[in-house]
């Protein structure tokens, strides 16, 4: 079996073993992760959406903003928008076309300083920003859910045409560009509620497919075992191809177990 040792085979061989150990220690494992994670999330949401709103001061004390044993929580607080420190969320996508999504601080009749989503809005083609329908101006109540903040790993934020603009919805990058102390954590309006724009759905990245994360992990498997078989394809074929007739006819026989 020299042939195994020429450069070519070495790196067939070498690519295929990588791939497999590829598809079996990380590829797979991910997705089923994501799918744990999926179901997770879903559950914690089918959950907060059985019990009705409370008071955010009930679940949060005031500056301790939104932990993950809190989010997705429905919570009701009264207040006012403050547009003026408004920012953007770039680079959304809403049934196919670009958008930002818009957070406003809210200011609760007890002081507390909240980031609002309102949602999204549609950027026509070639707008730097899109026209953006203001809050109101008077006092309001709002339910809405708790969400942890988003990371962007550069942490940028852009000043243009007289909005902050993110590339994550994370309270502490909007606190630090307008100088408020926003509590960590935001509150993310449902349809309906005074100053909501475009509804964002509830866990959009969980509204797939069921088992879409389950079956990607599965093909991982099948293309592990796909890629070991074609391996033991062409090296039989190879092997056969590098002996005389006689000789591939007793190889057939021993590697098809018959060679007695």
């Amino acid at each position: 079996m020299r042939f195994l040792l020429r450069p070519g085979w070495v790196a067939l061989i070498v690519a295929v073993v990588a791939f497999v150990v590829a598809c079996y220690t990380f590829l797979a494992p991910w997705q089923f992760g994501r799918e744990a994670q999926r179901a997770a999330q879903q559950q914690a949401i089918d959950a907060a959406t059985d019990q009705p709103p409370v008071p955010l001061a009930s679940l949060s004390e005031p500056g301790a903003g939104v932990s993950p044993e809190i989010e997705w929580r429905q919570v009701e607080v009264t207040g006012r928008y403050l547009p003026d420190a408004q920012g953007l969320v770039r680079l959304r996508v809403v049934d196919g076309r670009p958008a930002v999504e818009v957070l406003t601080p809210f200011r609760t009749t007890d002081g507390r300083l909240l980031t609002v989503d309102r949602g999204t809005v549609e950027t026509p083609s070639g707008a730097v920003t899109p026209d953006i329908a203001p809050p109101p101006t008077e006092p309001v109540t709002i339910t809405a859910r708790l969400r942890v903040d988003q990371t962007d790993p550069e942490q940028r934020v852009l000043t243009e045409a007289g909005y902050q603009q993110l590339y994550a919805v994370d309270s502490r990058l909007l606190g630090t560009a307008t100088g408020l102390d926003l509590e960590p954590g935001w509150l993310q309006l449902a349809a309906g509620e005074p100053g909501v724009l475009g509804a964002i759905p509830v866990a959009p990245d969980a509204g797939g497919a069921p088992f879409t994360n389950l079956s990607y992990a599965l093909q991982w498997i099948t293309f592990g075992v796909i890629a070991l078989l074609a391996l033991g394809y062409f090296i039989r074929l190879e092997l056969l191809q590098r002996r005389g007739p006689a000789q591939r006819s007793d190889l057939r026989r021993a590697l098809a177990g018959d060679d007695e």
